[in-house]
Parts: structure tokens; sequence; C-alpha cells
């Protein structure tokens, strides 16, 4: 799926995650593993479902919505392949 990523997401933008130990950049979302790309939509779902979470750090809190909804659209490519 590489040959399908959008020069937008190609840029330096990561997140740091928690549940899997390390920074993932937009580009990265595409070769990740289903069972990853499951724990990083949890993972930043729960970010984002906490108002305090958006006090505490709007950045993270944006990247997160980001990195939230561009999984979600390749979850979504991938089930319809």
């Amino acid at each position: 799926m590489p040959q399908d990523i959008p020069a937008q997401e190609q840029t330096r933008k990561w997140f740091r995650s928690h549940l899997l130990g390390r920074e993932v950049e937009l580009q990265d979302l595409y070769e990740l593993p289903q069972g990853d790309l499951d724990l990083l939509m949890a993972e930043t779902a729960e970010i984002r479902s906490d108002p305090e979470n958006r006090a505490r750090s709007h950045g993270r809190w944006c990247t997160a919505g980001y990195v939230l909804e561009l999984s979600r659209i390749i979850d979504a490519r991938r089930l319809n392949q």
C-alpha cells in the first residue's frame, strides 16, 4: 500500500504510542500490522474522549485525532480489499 500514501501524509508528523512503545509517523500507519493499528486506534480514541487531555496537551490531543481518523480510513480500506 505504500504507493497509496498521499504527499501530505509523508511529512514528519508523529505520535508517541505508549501501547506500541514507540513513535509512529503518519506514513508508518499504512505498514502497521492490523493488531498494532487496532491498538493505536484504541489509544488515540481514549485520548480524544477525555476532555482533560485536551486541556493538558492540546497538541497531543489534535495529533491523536488526526492519527485516529487516518487509522480508521486505512482500516476501512483494508476491510474493503
